[in-house]
């Protein structure tokens, strides 16, 4: 069915289920997943012409490999138009089989569940309901949306999303997750019942990311996916070429207000556990396979990396929220109360298995407006700064990250690992080693990158069960939690920072 070297494993160093577990995992490293599925299609075919022995054995595995594939994509599937029509097709050659049916008859019945269960898009049939529109993290800042459960985005998904013009007036555009640029600017090119033709071709809009530095990025239009690509407090401007150069960030991006916030009213315990809780809650909604195409560059493309990129973006806004809270708290002696709750949250964390959170705080003391604070991290008590020289060492990245992956080999499921790490680790397996090596497909680097991913599966082998006693202010401190306030100008951090203490080194 595919090119490969002959037994690259011992049948006692590699299993059936882990061979069949590395291909479903990977194989999108070297052949399209509809192209594949082909191939599992017509190597059924030619089954039926063989002898009966050989004949059911090659059926025996093609049922295999569809369960474990079905097993493995679910609700990627409602995403792969053609693979709907290629599975539904294999799915009905199989249940017909009387053969399979009696000696597989459990496997085909969980085969008919699977098929049953996972959503398949089959154009011809009737189109389902119009999905309900999902908010992305700063969409609004709505209460009621911010305290849902979140569920996995799909690049078929809705959102509502605000495409500002150059006098920072906006529109608000319904469109797909997966909507490319062109189709945006169409989208808002019939709110503003804008027309192109009058003024020609030099005049049709552009779209750019803005962040709140001012820096701009131009989008092409067949860029899609771009809003879950967008920056912390990056926003989408639709503008012609002669204004693109006068573009200017959102005035209440680079307002600064400090005073009390909430963390200066609520329990360390409180902050870390919900962290993990929303975490946990992103962490569960990222598919496996999306790490896998966010490094390697799958034929789903951006489309199906939309949750893993959430999750990076919240452990990003984590980071920066540490070092908004510690630079808009003015009084020194609060402010080193508020470094000691920092510490205190990132220990929770750590003891919560959340390792996301620990290492998104403790980068955030260690971000370089922060760390120069000398006169805020004397007041420390000695206690805590040992401490912290501890979690400094724990995510110091010599030695490959020696520490850090000491610790979390001890820990049992459920785990919340530093993602990062996990997409460098796949990068370098990826530049390390050719995918072909003259015309075969590189069995051992596959079943390296499959062994990654199952980490993560292994991570979430469990559930997350926290002992959150709902005070009285919980949903308030979920609320806080969920939908942070930052700033991710480093400039306008250092700005701040220097206001605080100007002399320090």
């Amino acid at each position: 069915m595919m090119p490969r070297p002959e037994n690259p494993f011992s049948q006692e160093s590699l299993s059936v289920d882990i061979l069949l577990d590395d291909i479903v995992l990977t194989h999108s490293l070297f052949l399209p997943t509809e192209k594949f599925l082909q191939e599992l299609h017509q190597y059924f075919v030619r089954a039926g012409g063989m002898e009966v022995p050989e004949g059911l054995g090659r059926k025996q595995a093609c049922l295999a490999m569809l369960l474990h594939f079905l097993d493995t994509y679910q609700g990627l599937l409602q995403e792969e138009e053609g693979a709907g029509h290629i599975i539904k097709d294999l799915y009905l050659l199989i249940m017909k089989d009387e053969s399979l049916y009696q000696d597989l008859r459990e496997d085909t019945l969980r085969l008919h569940q699977l098929v049953e269960t996972v959503e398949l898009k089959i154009p011809e049939e009737n189109q389902p309901p119009s999905k309900q529109v999902k908010p992305l993290f700063r969409h609004f800042r709505r209460i009621d949306s911010c305290l849902q459960t979140r569920v996995a985005f799909r690049g078929s998904d809705e959102i509502f999303c605000r495409v500002y013009m150059p006098d920072h007036s906006y529109v608000t555009i319904r469109s797909r997750l997966s909507a490319s640029v062109q189709d945006i600017l169409g989208s808002v090119t019939e709110k503003l019942q804008y027309s192109e033709e009058p003024a020609g071709r030099e005049e049709s809009l552009i779209l750019v990311a803005v962040a709140s530095s001012g820096e701009k990025v131009l989008l092409q239009p067949t860029e899609d996916c771009v809003f879950t690509t967008l920056g912390i407090n990056s926003h989408l401007f639709a503008c012609t070429r002669d204004s693109y150069e006068a573009l200017v960030p959102l005035p209440e991006e680079i307002q600064v207000s400090p005073g009390d916030t909430e963390i200066h009213r609520v329990e360390p315990e409180d902050i870390a556990n919900h962290l993990t809780a929303f975490h946990w809650e992103l962490f569960r909604c990222v598919h496996e396979l999306e790490f896998v195409d966010y490094v390697f560059h799958g034929e789903r493309g951006r489309r199906e990396t939309a949750n893993l990129e959430l999750l990076l973006q919240r452990c990003s806004e984590v980071t920066h929220w540490v070092a908004t809270e510690v630079l808009l708290c003015e009084a020194p002696g609060k402010r080193a109360q508020l470094l000691k709750k920092f510490i205190k949250i990132a220990a929770i964390c750590k003891q919560n298995q959340d390792l996301l959170s620990f290492y998104a705080v403790v980068m955030g003391l260690d971000n370089a407006a922060v760390s120069r604070l000398r006169l805020t991290w004397e007041k420390l008590p000695g206690k805590f700064k040992n401490l912290f020289r501890k979690f400094e060492n724990l995510t110091d990245p010599c030695r490959n990250h020696k520490s850090y992956r000491e610790v979390i080999s001890k820990m049992k499921p459920p785990v919340i690992p530093f993602v990062p790490l996990i997409l460098k680790d796949l990068t370098f397996l990826h530049e390390g080693s050719k995918t072909l090596v003259d015309g075969l497909v590189n069995i051992e680097k596959l079943h390296s990158v499959a062994e990654k991913v199952r980490t993560i599966r292994k991570y979430r082998s469990r559930p997350l069960c926290l002992d959150m006693e709902a005070s009285p202010h919980h949903l308030q401190t979920k609320a806080y939690v969920r939908q942070f306030q930052v700033i991710d100008n480093q400039n306008l951090l250092f700005e701040l920072s220097y206001k605080l203490e100007a002399n320090s080194q």
